[in-house]
């Protein structure tokens, strides 16, 4: 099977990215300067030979989408699959009230707990990779040798690095997850492997890293 490329986005800046207040599943729409980003990934992926595109169908991510589909006068696929990690009662907490609020789910949290899955219908970190990667291997599956956009989360992109370099869920991140950023990937019989990541060229300041709210 020939490989097929990915190019796989994170959505444009939020206020509650600003915020540092956890989203999760919640549809938080862009802000001005998120609009501002997806218009100018619009730009900087104008000449690429993308054949579709599939979105998260969370506000952030379609809106981001579709900026750049329009220039390539493509639909935007829904794909629930591409969402961010479900919170639950995290969801609509800055990081600081969790950690006053909830700490020892808090603490789980930070540790990377693969089976811990946040109170109030939060996913592990196990069943979001399940989740993710199965939607990854379909959507790849149907492009065989061609050009994908993906365009979802902070959470959805930093799977997406650990499976293309190998890493395990608990392995401490040393990579970027900024909003806007483009992140190139190859999708053979063996899975991912990674081209580039996190390149913000076409941006002119530089983008809120996920560490800060997904």
């Amino acid at each position: 099977m020939d490989a097929t490329r990915i190019i796989a986005v994170r959505h444009g800046e939020t206020a509650w990215n600003v915020d540092t207040r956890l989203q999760g599943h919640l549809d938080i729409a862009l802000n001005d300067k998120g609009l501002w980003q997806a218009r100018r990934l619009a730009q900087a992926l104008a000449h690429e030979p993308i054949a579709a595109v599939y979105s998260s169908d969370l506000a952030r991510a379609w809106q981001t989408a579709q900026e750049i589909a329009r220039g390539h006068a493509l639909p935007v696929h829904p794909e629930p699959r591409l969402r961010e990690r479900a919170f639950g009662h995290f969801e609509g907490r800055t990081f600081v009230d969790i950690e006053r609020e909830l700490p020892e789910q808090a603490d789980r949290w930070r540790r990377r707990d693969p089976e811990f899955a946040p109170a109030g219908g939060g996913e592990s970190l196990l069943a979001f990779r399940a989740r993710v990667t199965q939607a990854v291997a379909e959507l790849t599956d149907r492009h065989p040798g061609e050009l994908l956009l993906l365009v979802a989360h902070g959470g959805v992109m930093d799977l997406l690095y650990r499976a293309a370099t190998r890493q395990e869920l608990q392995a401490p991140r040393t990579w970027q997850l900024g909003n806007a950023g483009i992140n190139r990937m190859l999708w053979t019989e063996q899975g991912l492997t990674l081209v580039g990541w996190a390149d913000v060229a076409h941006l002119d300041d530089d983008s809120l890293d996920e560490r800060a709210a997904a």
